[in-house]
């Protein structure tokens, strides 16, 4: 993988350090981690996981009503490409939909970052 075009970097769990931040700077990278409230990084969870559980029309809801409140204009959105079989409503199948739809709304700093 050719890792000159990286410079970003998400800790696992998004739990990072000092030691972490440190070693991602060596390395020539920024930590960054997601930006709370709007819980798409909740998109690992399952139903057994019980009221920790959110569904992706949960999340979906929670994300499109923050966006309409308040913008979304420089929020970092974690959404996981891979989870537990356990989840069978992927949030990730919604990616599509979701990077259209803030297209349409013209949240360009949103769209430079997954670009």
């Amino acid at each position: 993988m050719d890792t000159s075009k990286l410079h970003y970097y998400i800790p696992s769990y998004e739990w990072y350090n000092s030691q972490t931040v440190a070693w991602a700077e060596e390395v020539g990278l920024s930590s960054i981690n997601y930006t709370p409230g709007i819980r798409t990084a909740a998109d690992y969870t399952y139903p057994e996981m019980g009221k920790r559980y959110l569904s992706s029309a949960a999340i979906l809801e929670g994300l499109w009503s923050h966006e309409v409140k308040s913008g979304l204009n420089g929020f970092m959105v974690l959404i996981h490409m891979g989870t537990d079989d356990r989840r069978k409503d992927k949030l990730y199948r919604h990616l599509d939909d979701i990077i259209k739809i803030l297209k349409r709304r013209v949240i360009k700093s949103w769209i430079s970052l997954v670009y």
